[in-house]
């Protein structure tokens, strides 16, 4: 069945790695040690990501488990940092996205994500309005690997499951799409998603990840503002 609509992850596919220097600060501003940090950081992201938590409350439970005391300001800063970390961009996969936009090929992107970093994509991305769909799971109190969430993303794109390529850095998450009926391929790097690509002849006669067609213009500067900057959220409540 050919391919009439590619759903993408957000991090670590149309984002890139964690930046460094807004880890550092997250580092720096709770004093935890690395093994400790990054214990806490992910064993309260699921619950982010639901929806259950946000900013403030998700970085107060790490901060209670660790026994660390911060300031108001503080917390809103790791907040901050915390959506920074998240928001430089994969610019090869945005101008593969664009590419595929352009020849009429249906996208949407699905993502856990808890609602500050939602908040920052929306407001400070502007190719984002060039997807068919968005998925956010905060907004759904779903998220990756349930079934639900993968079948929501399809029927708002106007696309099967048969019908639909699923890019994801997380194998667990491919895997669920596989068990619905979609092609789904795990994402490390532009070459390898290439490779796997023509190996597997996914999008026959389609632009794939990579390639420099002439003309491809959409993802300028100007729609990639906030690479590299965050703007001020605020997560104190009244």
């Amino acid at each position: 069945m050919a391919i009439r609509g590619v759903i993408f992850d957000y991090g670590m596919v149309l984002s890139n790695a964690q930046d460094p220097a807004a880890r550092q600060r997250l580092l720096e501003i709770t004093g935890l040690a690395h093994a400790v940090f990054e214990d806490h950081y992910w064993r309260h992201r699921h619950a982010y990501d639901l929806g259950e938590l946000n900013g403030l409350t998700y970085w107060q439970r790490i901060l209670a488990d660790t026994g660390v005391t911060l300031s108001p300001e503080q917390i809103e800063e790791l907040v901050e940092h915390d959506v920074q970390m998240w928001a430089t961009l994969n610019e090869e996969m945005l101008a593969w996205a664009a590419a595929l936009q352009e020849r009429g090929m249906r996208t949407a992107i699905l993502s856990n994500m808890g609602e500050e970093m939602m908040q920052y994509v929306r407001e400070e991305f502007a190719w984002l309005q060039h997807f068919t769909h968005q998925t956010f799971s905060c907004e759904l109190k779903i998220a990756k690997p349930d079934p639900t969430i993968y079948t929501f993303t399809c029927e708002k794109m106007g696309v099967a499951p048969g019908e639909t390529l699923f890019i994801d850095d997380k194998p667990l998450n491919v895997e669920a799409a596989r068990n619905l009926g979609l092609q789904a391929v795990v994402f490390r790097n532009v070459t390898q998603l290439r490779h796997e690509l023509v190996a597997e002849n996914l999008l026959p006669g389609w632009p794939l990840p990579g390639d420099r067609p002439a003309g491809q213009e959409r993802v300028a500067a100007a729609d990639l503002d906030g690479i590299g900057t965050c703007s001020t959220i605020s997560t104190l409540k009244p």
